[in-house]
């Protein structure tokens, strides 16, 4: 079985993913140093204690994440939870790598693209290819949904492709024309997706003023869970290390109904 060294993949990482790009609310790469060789990676939505006990029952060296640690504004202290899942990172010399809002917009690997890919959205592109984007850090994709008529089938649709039900505001009978996605907590971005156009707008998360902001402005919304909007990027950039590097990656999802 290959190897690679832990530092040649963070940079590799670090590189591919662009992550100096991005003003964050953590630290992107490497969070946490173990081994100085990987050869076994397991892959994630979020650095949990479960996901960490799945890691280390399998043996693995790295975990590679989306949901990482060391939040902004969260309690410093090393304690509880939070003392738990270091413990078990250092005892297993396990490397944990993190990244969030690089992961998120990739033009190809990331949370958007993939989630396009699984739900069957067509991203509309600029004259150069790149997707048509909007809102903080050009996060929000816009685009359609081909074969889909209505908000009501879109949201099927949705159910059917993530495998849970959907929150839906809106019509069920109303038209679907242009489509807007950003997986996630990306709820307080559908002023964006408004402002350029679209009439539905998916992401995982919904808070109390997004449905006010749906009825007010006739926009349709899909609040399809944080997690289930959120397992595809991690899968994606797992597989793109394992077919450059030639060590095992493997993806351990861990429910979560949010």
């Amino acid at each position: 079985m290959k190897t690679i060294e832990t530092r040649a993949l963070a940079a590799w990482l670090d590189d591919t993913l662009q992550a100096s790009r991005f003003r964050d609310y953590c630290p992107n790469g490497l969070q946490v140093e173990g081994k100085n060789k990987i050869k076994h990676i397991i892959t994630g939505v979020t650095a949990s204690e479960a996901l960490l006990r799945a890691a280390i029952a399998r043996g693995a060296d790295a975990v590679l994440v989306h949901h990482g640690w060391f939040w902004k504004n969260e309690d410093a202290r090393v304690r509880g939870p939070k003392r738990t899942r270091l413990a078990l990172t250092l005892a297993h010399e396990l490397n944990l790598f993190a990244y969030h809002l690089p992961l998120d917009a990739h033009p190809t690997l990331g949370n958007n693209a993939q989630l396009a890919r699984v739900l069957g959205l067509e991203p509309a592109r600029r004259d150069d290819g790149t997707p048509l984007t909007c809102g903080h850090d050009n996060l929000v994709w816009l685009g359609g949904a081909p074969g889909v008529q209505t908000l009501g089938q879109l949201a099927e649709q949705v159910q059917a492709r993530l495998g849970r039900a959907p929150l839906l505001v809106g019509e069920p009978d109303q038209p679907v024309g242009r489509v807007a996605w950003c997986t996630g907590g990306a709820q307080g971005m559908m002023a964006d997706a408004v402002d350029a156009g679209a009439t539905v707008y998916i992401t995982g998360e919904v808070s109390e003023p997004t449905t006010h902001l749906a009825r007010e402005t006739g926009t349709g919304f899909i609040g399809a869970g944080h997690h289930a909007t959120e397992r595809y990027g991690v899968q994606a950039l797992g597989n793109a290390v394992a077919e450059a590097f030639g060590v095992r990656v493997e993806f351990v999802d861990i429910d979560n109904p949010v």
